[in-house]
């Protein structure tokens, strides 16, 4: 079963697992990092997820995998919380954060820079407005690498 399959089937798997909660799902990948191969489910709910969150998936995610019998390689099942930085995955992610200082990495150089930050003005459908110094920069989405909310420094 190829990777794309994998994430789809596991994706409904959890709906159907947290589907009574209030958690909702922020991305999950099946990727190879050296030997190993991990399935990684990122969770997230409005008050913030907790150890006992992660720990209640884990265990009926993994029933439900033995069950199925999807994967067939060894992997690795990972169950955590997006972290502080998570990327913008949603249009909802980017919603919550308008007027917020983020951060842009992109696939291609814009300006001679790879790397921006601002704060993000708007988002379209195929492109957001940041607002860098004293310009506002529109770049397409399929530009963007990735994007998330900047952290500062205390």
């Amino acid at each position: 079963m190829n990777k794309k399959s994998v994430e789809e089937s596991v994706k409904k798997m959890v709906e159907d697992a947290i589907a009574n909660s209030d958690l909702e799902i922020v991305d999950i990948e099946y990727v190879k990092e050296g030997p190993f191969k991990y399935l990684r489910v990122f969770l997230d709910k409005p008050e913030g997820i907790t150890v006992d969150d992660t720990a209640d998936v884990s265990r009926l995610l993994n029933k439900k995998l033995d069950e199925a019998d999807l994967i067939k390689e060894q992997y690795f099942l990972e169950v955590s919380s997006p972290g502080v930085e998570r990327p913008f995955k949603t249009d909802e992610d980017y919603k919550k954060n308008l007027g917020e200082k983020v951060e842009v990495r992109l696939f291609k150089a814009v300006d001679g820079k790879k790397a921006l930050s601002g704060i993000l003005i708007e988002k379209g459908e195929d492109s957001v407005i940041i607002q860098c110094a004293d310009e506002e920069i529109t770049i397409d989405l399929k530009d963007i690498s990735k994007i998330n909310k900047l952290l500062e420094d205390f």
